[in-house]
């Protein structure tokens, strides 16, 4: 199990980073509520490198606050890759960060579906160059898959990072 403990390391190593690259880093998060930027908030001094976080739980939030267009969530569903490269991309564009997370998801316990089983969770990471994305399936109770979600999310941001040798 994802602990609080593991997430708050991986945010304190975020922190490091960002803070030796001179970088800020955004959020847009669904089904994780705020969790990856919680975790980053509670440590000091994290608004030197941490710019803002949006939590876009409803289709419109997401529209309204960092630009998903409509279409591309009546085409794919709010819960899709499409939709988390386009949160990664629009948080960018809302902030003045040059690196960016976005997590979207079926937490549980209600609004599976066939090819989307509860779990589903789509990732995307953005540097204003380019955006990757990922889609991984984690099994357990509500609280797990978004804790667990929220550590990916931050294991990503690292990865992120490290290929740009900050």
């Amino acid at each position: 199990m994802e602990t609080d403990s593991v997430i708050h390391q991986l945010a304190i190593r975020v922190g490091n980073q960002l803070r030796a690259g001179r970088l800020f880093l955004t959020s847009a998060e669904s089904c994780t509520g705020g969790l990856v930027a919680a975790a980053i908030t509670e440590i000091s001094g994290s608004s030197q490198w941490f710019e803002r976080g949006f939590i876009t739980y409803s289709n419109q939030s997401k529209t309204e606050m960092i630009g998903v267009p409509t279409e591309l969530i009546e085409r794919h569903g709010a819960v899709s890759e499409p939709v988390a490269r386009a949160m990664a991309e629009g948080a960018l564009r809302n902030s003045r960060a040059q690196i960016a997370v976005a997590i979207t998801g079926l937490a549980g316990p209600g609004g599976a579906t066939e090819h989307k089983p509860v779990g589903t969770v789509y990732f995307a990471w953005s540097n204003r160059l380019h955006t990757t994305s990922e889609t991984l399936l984690f099994k357990g109770e509500r609280q797990q898959i978004r804790r667990s979600a929220a550590t990916h999310a931050l294991r990503g941001v690292l990865k992120l990072l490290d290929e740009q040798e900050v």
